[in-house]
């Protein structure tokens, strides 16, 4: 997901919920409204028939392809499939249209917070005691996100082996239907030329490219900050051989079994009303189902359909269809740290719009400020209330009234000034740490257990340590202090105001402000680019075709084994392009017909 100061909204949230309502209401506007005349084959699942289905595979006249997952990569890869195929897409969320908390700026924490069972954001806790948050919406991670666009360096392209060319051809496919330029806010402005004072250069102005030193990159947020995610690309897609369907939640992969190797051949999902049905692929041994579920959905389902650790699965009494002890394995999470800046003039919000590309893999973004729009869909977000907060994700008889009480106390103690102010973010790029993912259930609603173990290597802390470094000298430097208007406080007192402003389940230590590496530690959380579970050469082949079995591929971040980029979005989107425009060329010659 791209970056933003989950400090910063949680931190706000918490404050601004003091206040909220106590149940979902719409001030204005009409909810999840899907608009007909642009998408007309974006369906709710209880419109699909599973007997026309059945009857329709039984005559060859199935599916080419069954994409799951209507994220970043599912929905260009739909898009650019259907102009040649027939193409049914299942994803579990609703529509981003028309819902004012996915379509703004400004509103961009209200749906991170809100923990319903409807939300476009569905809430986790990493086992690392860090909260974090996975996409149940049309577009994925592109509808709930802050929206930063920047490509992928030439050794990413390099290293995972994609053609040059027609990934130059994919990246302004994407752009030109949903990128724009942003209009750089003040304090964007001031962090630029802290950057580049304190050696983060040169300034390589307005770009998508990948480049070390300090740059302007692009926004899926147009100039009235409405956003434009990857199911805006569905736009482009051939309406006669393309069909969308919303609130469908697959459960499992179906294999036919009685070959060499299984052999996909359609797939199990439920409805918005919970209702059971079947679709199936065309018998064409080059039809597939392609799953493109995330980073943490697509590991999940693999083994929920019987493709994993045996063990693992034998434990759940899931059958086995194919023993690959490598799903699930190598999940990574780029760890962030920030620093708070208090302001003494008002500022106004911005999220992503500068990144600082260092030498040492360290990237340090900004964002700033507090927005609401007046037709925002407000909610009771259990995770952030006042009573509870965060402490709703430890279970009740480890609760006390004093812990409660001490939680609550330190909120209120919050200075009104973290609304006028912001955060330097530090991203240790391409973590050497690693975990993995295991089912703790066989219920696909329900969030997998989850292990990043942030900074486990050495190599990361010491990485950590010089983002923070930097970002501190960022905000001592002579051109950010003249734009805040603050006195230049020290390296404790920064970090002092960030430890008392940091939500996260990770235990605190009192020389938290005398050691960087412990602060590192303790004030970790997430920027929401967790990626691997299904590694290239594990899991896939390099055409992302999953090994040792016939007819299912897997085309997310799931398979990548770093985060392109100093923020993924762009690429996991021209990854679906990608792969569609290959897959199309594979099978009908140089061209693809488009």
């Amino acid at each position: 997901m791209a970056s933003v100061s989950a400090v910063k909204f949680l931190l706000c949230l918490v404050l601004w919920l003091f206040i909220s309502p106590t149940s979902c209401q719409v001030n204005a506007g009409k909810k999840n409204k899907l608009n007909q005349n642009v998408y007309p084959f974006i369906k709710r699942a209880s419109s699909f028939s599973s007997s026309s289905s059945s009857i329709s595979t039984r005559n060859n006249d199935g599916y080419d392809y069954i994409i799951v997952g209507g994220g970043a990569a599912g929905c260009p890869l739909a898009a650019t499939l259907s102009q040649k195929f027939r193409v049914l897409v299942l994803e579990r969320g609703g529509v981003p249209f028309n819902n004012p908390n996915v379509s703004f700026m400004e509103n961009f924490h209200i749906t991170l917070a809100d923990t319903s069972a409807t939300s476009p954001s569905q809430y986790f806790v990493s086992t690392d005691g860090v909260l974090n948050a996975r996409a149940r919406v049309l577009g994925g991670g592109t509808s709930i996100n802050a929206g930063f666009y920047t490509r992928a360096s030439s050794r990413f392209i390099e290293k995972v082996g994609w053609d040059a060319k027609v990934v130059n051809e994919s990246y302004p496919w994407v752009e030109k239907q949903i990128v724009y330029r942003p209009k750089i806010a003040t304090w964007q402005r001031a962090v630029k030329d802290g950057l580049l004072d304190v050696g983060v250069s040169p300034f390589n102005g307005f770009t998508f490219d990948h480049v070390h030193g300090t740059k302007v990159g692009g926004t899926i947020f147009d100039r009235f900050g409405r956003r434009h995610s990857a199911a805006e690309l569905l736009a482009s897609a051939n309406p006669r051989k393309i069909s969308v369907l919303i609130h469908a939640t697959v459960h499992k992969i179906v294999f036919d079994t009685r070959g060499r190797r299984p052999k996909a051949v359609g797939v199990i999902f439920t409805d918005e009303n919970g209702k059971q049905h079947e679709a199936f692929l065309r018998k064409n041994m080059q039809s597939e189902v392609i799953v493109s579920c995330g980073a943490i959905g697509t590991p999940q389902l693999l083994m929920l359909s019987g493709i994993g650790p045996k063990e693992e699965l034998e434990r759940l009494n899931i059958t086995v269809v194919l023993d690959n002890p490598y799903v699930g394995k190598g999940m990574t999470d780029n760890p962030l740290n920030t620093i708070f800046v208090p302001s003494k003039r008002p500022v106004r919000q911005s999220l992503i719009e500068i990144v600082g590309v260092t030498n040492m893999g360290v990237y340090i973004e900004a964002s700033s400020g507090f927005g609401q729009s007046d037709d925002s869909i407000h909610c009771h977000h259990g995770i952030l209330s006042a009573e509870i907060g965060q402490l709703s994700t430890i279970p009740p008889h480890k609760r006390s009234p004093e812990i409660v009480q001490e939680y609550v106390k330190s909120k209120r103690e919050i200075p009104v000034e973290a609304f006028r102010g912001g955060f330097i973010l530090s991203k240790v790029a391409s973590p050497w740490s690693t975990g993995e993912l295991k089912l703790i259930n066989t219920n696909v609603e329900d969030n997998p257990s989850v292990t990043f173990n942030y900074f486990n290597h050495p190599y990361d802390v010491q990485r950590c340590v010089e983002g923070i470094r930097i970002a501190t000298k960022v905000v001592h430097s002579d051109r950010f202090t003249n734009y805040t208007l603050c006195d230049k406080e020290s390296t404790e007192t920064l970090l002092n105001l960030t430890v008392k402003a940091n939500v996260n389940l990770v235990p605190k230590h009192v020389n938290d402000t005398k050691s960087l590496e412990q602060f590192c530690r303790d004030t970790v959380i997430t920027i929401w680019h967790y990626h691997g579970g299904c590694h290239v050469g594990k899991v896939v082949s390099p055409d992302y075709k999953v090994l040792r079995v016939d007819r299912l591929r897997v085309v997310d971040g799931s398979t990548f084994t770093e985060s392109p980029g100093t923020n993924p979005q762009a690429t996991v989107m021209m990854m679906g392009r990608y792969v569609g425009l290959k897959t199309l060329r594979d099978r009908l010659g140089k061209s693809g017909g488009i």
